[in-house]
């Protein structure tokens, strides 16, 4: 998935996050974090997990299990 990055953004600044969709947030962290890519804390939002990151290039990326999501 790309969604948009933030609701105003300035000349330069990058547009998009990408979003990769993980079904166990906790377990693909500790794994990226073997590999030297720290994710910021889990949320929590309308029934799923997601957590942000950025890359060594500096673009932010994000682990969502929202389409994992039931209900």
């Amino acid at each position: 998935m790309v969604h948009k990055a933030a609701k105003s953004v300035k000349t330069g600044q990058v547009t998009v996050k990408l979003v990769f969709d993980i079904e166990d947030i906790e377990a693909f962290k500790a794994q990226c974090a073997t590999q030297g890519l720290e994710f910021g804390s889990s949320r929590q939002a309308d029934g799923y997990r997601f957590a942000n990151a950025k890359d060594p290039d500096g673009n932010s990326i994000s682990i969502s299990s929202r389409s994992f999501a039931t209900g």
